[in-house]
This record gives C-alpha cells, sequence and structure tokens, in this order.
C-alpha cells in the first residue's frame, strides 16, 4: 500500500499540506496493516519545516506559490543525457533569457521552447508568466551555473549533471570480488594506543590483499567529540565531513622524529600508561585511550615543518576553507563550553555571529591544531589507501557513511539552517526492533538541501571518498524517505517524509563516479520495492544478509535468484556473528534487554526454525555436513555465497577469526556495551592484530570465498 493509499479522518486540508511537503500521513507497517499517523505528529512535523499550521489553506496556497515568487529554482538535477526543461518566472510581458556557464569554463545561450504554452499566474497581486528553456543533452558531468535574465533582474541556479548508471570500477573488470569487513577500533595492535588505528588499517588492508581480498570495508571514522568523554558509537557522530583524530598513530607522523628528548620521552610514558591499562582490558575505552593521545599530538604539533610540509598543510587548509575552520571553532569552543553547542553562551551558538569569529581569533592557535589533525587525519589515510591498492586490492580502503549527526555537534552548529530542530531520526517498529527505533540525530531538512544545492551533501561525499575505493551508506532508505519523530514521542507515532531521491542518489553518484569509486546501499529492514528497483537503476549496489534473503512465501531465496549487484554476506554487525548468530544469541541478548514484544520461548522457536531453514538449504547444496561443527558451518555457510551472482562478496573478520560476541545491539544505549567489544577468538579471549595476522582460521575462511 502507498503513503497514499489509505483514509484518514484528519482535516483535508491539512493532509494536503502535509502532502505538499511530501511527509506522510498514513502508511504500512512490517505487517502489511495501515496505519494513521497522529495529526500532533503530523503538525510537529511541519512546524520543524516552518510551516504554519494554524492556517493549512493559507499554508498550502503558499507552499503552491513558491517557485513562482523566484525567477530560478534553486537547483536543477538532471541525468546525462536526459531530456529536461527549465522554467524561467519572470513578470508577464517581460522577456526571458537564460544562459548556461558549465563548470569547466565556456558559456551556452539555452534555446526557449516556443511551442510550450506560456503559463500565468497572480502572485502577490501582480501577474507573472512562465517562460521554458530546453536543457541541452550533451552536457558534462558536473556542478554548472544557469544564468536567468529579464530586462535588469538577474537570478542564478545550479544545474547539477549527474552519471544515468554508476556500477562497478572499470579495473574491476567483469570478474566477482570479495574483501573483508571490519570494526577498526576493536582491532587493536600491540603498537596502537588502545584502539585500532588507520596504521592498524594499513597493516589489515595489506595482509588483506595478500588473501586475495579487494577492499576493506571499515565501520564509519567519522569526527566523534574533541574531549573525553567519547561518544562511543560510530554512527552518533559530531561531524560526518571529517575524521576522529583518534584513528591516528602518533609514531607515524613525520615530526614524530624530531621530538626533543624529553618530549619523545613523555610520549612514551603517555603509550605506556595506556598500554598499561587496556591492553589487558576486555572492552574498548575511547576515553583512556584518547586523553594521552591527544597530549602527544599535541607535543608534535608544535614542532616546525619542513617548507613542503607546511605547503602541504597551507593547501589542505585552502581546500576545505571556512567548513574546516568551523569545525575546528566547534572544537576549541566545546572544550571550554561542553560538547552540545545547545547548552552554549546564547552569542557562540551562531556560527555567523561574530562573537563566534572573534573567538576563533583569539583562541587561533588552538584553531590550527585542530585543523592540523584533520591533515594528519588526511594524509594517514591516504597511505592506508595507497598501501592497499599498491598491495593489490582493486578498491581498498571502503569507508561507512552513517545516517547522521549528533544534535548538539559540529556539523549542526556549522550548517544549522540545513537541520530541521525538535526532530529524531529512526526506523519504525520492524521484526527484529518490534518497538521501533531512535537513532537521536536530527534530519536534513529537504527543502532546504535544494535550496543550498546539495552542497553539505556532495561535499560530505566527496570528503569520505577523498582516500577511497567505495562507499557503504548505512540505511540508503534514508535518501528516499526517513522516519522522523517529534521529540518526545515514542518510536511508534513517527511518520516518513520523503526527499528527493533523484536529487540525492545523483549527488551520490556524481561523486563517487569523480573517485571512481563504488557505492554500496545498505538498503535492510522495511523498504519500498520501488526503492530497491531505483537504486539498481543508477548502478548502486544493494545489500544482502544471506538470514534475511527470503522469498515471497518466506522461505529461503535460492542463490541463484540473489541479486547481482549487491554486497552480499552472511551477517552484519547489527548481529552476533556467525558462531554467537548459530546459537541464538540475538534472542537470549534482545529478552535480557527487554526488546522482545512476545514471550522468549515463542522468539527462540521462530528464530530456530528460520534459521534452520537456511541451514537445511545450504545442506540441500552439499555443502554442510549434518555433524558439521560451528567452523564448518561458518565456512559452509560463506561457501553459499560463491554460490551466488553477487558481483562482492563480503566476509566479517569476527567471523573470520571464529568471534562470537555482538559489537552492537540496536535499540540499546548503555544496557550493552555497543561499540566497545574488542575482537575475541571463539573463547572469548581478547585477540590482538598481529593474533589476526596469524590466522590460519582466518585464512582458510579466505579461501572459502576466494578459491585457493
Amino acid at each position: 500500500m502507498s503513503d497514499d493509499a489509505a483514509v484518514t479522518s484528519r482535516p483535508t486540508a491539512l493532509s494536503d499540506l502535509a502532502h505538499a511537503y511530501d511527509i506522510a500521513t498514513h502508511y504500512t507497517d512490517w505487517q502489511g496493516r495501515p496505519v494513521d499517523v497522529p495529526v500532533e505528529t503530523v503538525e510537529d512535523v511541519l512546524a520543524a519545516m516552518d510551516v504554519d499550521v494554524t492556517d493549512p489553506e493559507a499554508a498550502l496556497q503558499r507552499r503552491a506559490e513558491e517557485p513562482w515568487r523566484r525567477m530560478l529554482p534553486a537547483s536543477v538535477v538532471v541525468r546525462q543525457g536526459e531530456q529536461r526543461t527549465v522554467a524561467v518566472h519572470v513578470p508577464d510581458g517581460d522577456p526571458a533569457e537564460l544562459t548556461l556557464e558549465l563548470e569547466t569554463g565556456g558559456r551556452l545561450d539555452l534555446r526557449q521552447v516556443l511551442d510550450h504554452p506560456v503559463e500565468r499566474r497572480e502572485v502577490a497581486g501582480r501577474l507573472v508568466s512562465e517562460a521554458t528553456f530546453e536543457v541541452p543533452t550533451g552536457l558534462p558531468l558536473g556542478y554548472h551555473t544557469l544564468h536567468g535574465r529579464s530586462g535588469t533582474s538577474t537570478a542564478t541556479a545550479t544545474l547539477i549533471v549527474t552519471p544515468d548508471w554508476l556500477g562497478l570500477p572499470a579495473r574491476m573488470g567483469q570478474r566477482r570480488s570479495w574483501g573483508l569487513t571490519a570494526q577498526l577500533y576493536s582491532v587493536r595492535s600491540h603498537r596502537s594506543w588502545g584502539v585500532g588505528d588507520l596504521t592498524d588499517l594499513t597493516d589489515l588492508a595489506t595482509w588483506s590483499a595478500e588473501l586475495g581480498a579487494d577492499y576493506l570495508l571499515v565501520n564509519p571514522l567519522h569526527a566523534a567529540e574533541p574531549v573525553a568523554p567519547l561518544e562511543p558509537s560510530p554512527y552518533l557522530p559530531t561531524s560526518r565531513r571529517f575524521f576522529h583524530p583518534l584513528y591516528i598513530r602518533v609514531e607515524r607522523i613525520p615530526e614524530y622524529v624530531d621530538l626533543p628528548p624529553a618530549d619523545l620521552d613523555e610520549v612514551r610514558a603517555l603509550a605506556k600508561g595506556v598500554h598499561e591499562r587496556l591492553d589487558a582490558a576486555d572492552v574498548i575505552d575511547r576515553d583512556t585511550a584518547w586523553t594521552p593521545k591527544r597530549a602527544a599530538l599535541e607535543l608534535v604539533h608544535a614542532l616546525p615543518r619542513s617548507r613542503g610540509r607546511d605547503l602541504d598543510f597551507r593547501g589542505f587548509l585552502s581546500r576545505h576553507g571556512n567548513a574546516l575552520r568551523d569545525f575546528a571553532t566547534w572544537s576549541v569552543i566545546a572544550q571550554e563550553h561542553g560538547t552540545d553547542f545547545r547548552s552554549w553562551p546564547a552569542e557562540l551558538q551562531d556560527v555567523s555571529s561574530p562573537d563566534v569569529n572573534a573567538y576563533a581569533d583569539a583562541q587561533g592557535d588552538a584553531v590550527v591544531f585542530d585543523m592540523w589533525l584533520q591533515w594528519v587525519l588526511d594524509e594517514q589515510l591516504q597511505q592506508a589507501q595507497g598501501k592497499a591498492e599498491s598491495a593489490g586490492m582493486s578498491l581498498g580502503t571502503m569507508h561507512d557513511l552513517a545516517v547522521g549527526v549528533h544534535p548538539g555537534g559540529a556539523d549542526v552548529w556549522r550548517l544549522r539552517s540545513t537541520y530541521a530542530t525538535g526532530i529524531q531520526v529512526g526506523a519504525p517498529p520492524d521484526p527484529f526492533n518490534q518497538v521501533g527505533q531512535n537513532w537521536s540525530q536530527p534530519p536534513w531538512r529537504p527543502e532546504r538541501l535544494a535550496e543550498v544545492a546539495y552542497a553539505p551533501f556532495r561535499d560530505l561525499i566527496a570528503s569520505v571518498l577523498r582516500h577511497a575505493g567505495g562507499l557503504r551508506v548505512d540505511h540508503i532508505i534514508g535518501l528516499f524517505r526517513l522516519w522522523w519523530i517529534p521529540e518526545g514521542r515514542p518510536p511508534s507515532e513517527g511518520t516518513y517524509v520523503r526527499y528527493d531521491h533523484e536529487a540525492m542518489i545523483g549527488v551520490l553518484a556524481l561523486e563517487a563516479h569523480r573517485a571512481g569509486a563504488v557505492v554500496v546501499g545498505e538498503d535492510l529492514g522495511v523498504v519500498e520495492p520501488s526503492a530497491r528497483d531505483y537504486l539498481a537503476s543508477r548502478g548502486v549496489l544493494g545489500t544482502s544478509i544471506l538470514w534475511f534473503e527470503r522469498d515471497d512465501q518466506g522461505r529461503p531465496l535460492p542463490a541463484e535468484k540473489w541479486r547481482e549487484y549487491c554486497l552480499a554476506s552472511v551477517t552484519t554487525h547489527d548481529l552476533p556473528p556467525t558462531a554467537g548468530y548459530l546459537t541464538g544469541e540475538h534472542v537470549k541478548l534482545r529478552d535480557r534487554l527487554g526488546l522482545l514484544t512476545r514471550p522468549l520461548p515463542e522468539e527462540t522457536a521462530a528464530d530456530e526454525e528460520e534459521r534452520e531453514s537456511w541451514l537445511a538449504e545450504v545442506r540441500s547444496r552439499g555443502l554442510l555436513p549434518e555433524d558439521a561443527d560451528i567452523q564448518q558451518t561458518v565456512e559452509a555457510l560463506h561457501r553459499y555465497l560463491t554460490l551466488t551472482p553477487s558481483r562482492l562478496l563480503c566476509v566479517s573478520l569476527a567471523d573470520a577469526v571464529g568471534d562470537r560476541r555482538t559489537q552492537n545491539q540496536p535499540g540499546t544505549t548503555d544496557e550493552y556495551p555497543n561499540w566497545r567489544v574488542p575482537l575475541s577468538g571463539p573463547d572469548e579471549q581478547v585477540l590482538f592484530l598481529e593474533d589476526v595476522l596469524a590466522s590460519a582460521r582466518a585464512a582458510a575462511l579466505a579461501r572459502t570465498v576466494g578459491g585457493p
């Protein structure tokens, strides 16, 4: 059932107004039942878009007149080769001209479609006419500028030409590829400071390449708070555009070798203290790791740089411009006033205020330090990608893009007008989270993104893909519609808000094309089939998790019927590793945490039945003996993936080493140590990266998916 199919008793004007802003007033739940959205929810969501709901009819008229009040739309997104027109609004009787300035230089006069009827409308007491111009079909990919003119009046708009099809980079050829996925923070080496870092990423990538892997997918490396306490979830960052300095390897910074003896002794003492406290700990303690690491980084930063490296740093600052300075300014203010800008002094809550600029100038050295941290991260990310490629990987690092950011963090502070206030995103109830989810993140306002020509989104994607061969987009369905939950309401009382997916996916594909990268969309959960079809039509890969792949009758989907353009794996980070899943650990854990909506015996029986149906399917292919142990079963399930047409196969590093423990339990915060569980073996003894690199078990699983 579509969003518009159900009948609702709410006032017609309010429903029409909601639909004008792409807000659902009803939807179909995971059990196929129609649900009416509470009137209060609809009103709250409209209010978050600055819509006055006291007179819905008047608000609806204002919405209809918006395009007619401006000469040009703020942005136009087209596919390369697509036949499109652009409407130009001018006072009735006045001339209209439209030219196009290409991103790479050059200018074109656009042709008015003379046989197109000229529409007219009275707006604010004056008659406005609409002239239509044709967009040439042979335009190059990129961000171009439309220039409108009518007499002495002018206007500009951004024309974004996107790839019709993205697909896989040509360097991958037609062969199937496989890779590993890892929670980088959990893969500590004996040299890293209590948390897996970018040097560990480099070593893990070169080892993976030796096993035949083409990529290494890691958790989001987005920036967190600048000081403890640090948010453990990589999916609730303070900024998605910038990276987390926690992942820096201090000793790999070139200036480290120039430390004076006293400073070198201090850095080594700081590192030793971290190792003494954390090496034997069965927990990832970011706070204990970061505080001394930051102190060490301050010592290295104080050293002079060579002329060449100083030029490189200045070039980095120039490339990132005000966005980097604003991010660093937020970080410095956060160290004094707390990491949620909503609690700061009023004069510092507005990034554009003179007080903020004065603060940044007064704290110039501290601001430069935080910008320097991002430069060091950029350099070490480049090294990791370069080593992965030189070791033989066709893609190298594949980054993960979180759905959103912390409501009091740097991105919301510096891009305040593009985020909705009083709203949090999440997910409606589904089979695995039957009370729904609230991710505590504010959503982007779709109409504001269009106003700024999707600049925040395109800058974000370009930054993440700067040193990467791939991008996994968590909850990619959020580029089609997001579940908005007004603050103070449970997840079940949210509603869907639609985005211009043609524009969002188009910009995503354009930036990936420029980076020569593949895009994988995590399209699990409650997903409209049309969304999956659309992603496939644009060459964006989907995600297939073995346990979730079933046909319309609920039976395991035979390997031959899996999607070709997808990343296929046995498990995901929101489930236990396969060794744990086979024993029903996810059901037991959800019961302990109070997340089940039906009795434990009933849930356990249903889970066993679903799991056994898949094991029977694998046995039917002759891949799994009846008396197989856990390790043999894990290998058989991965061997089944090789029967599918899926172009990318993915092996969890946790599965490769026999880990059993869940990294994340959706629907919880501190009830479970989410994102703080170190990598361990079958006996739950902590493993270090050095153990992984010597693991015969991991090598055997790699041969299972990659051949001899």
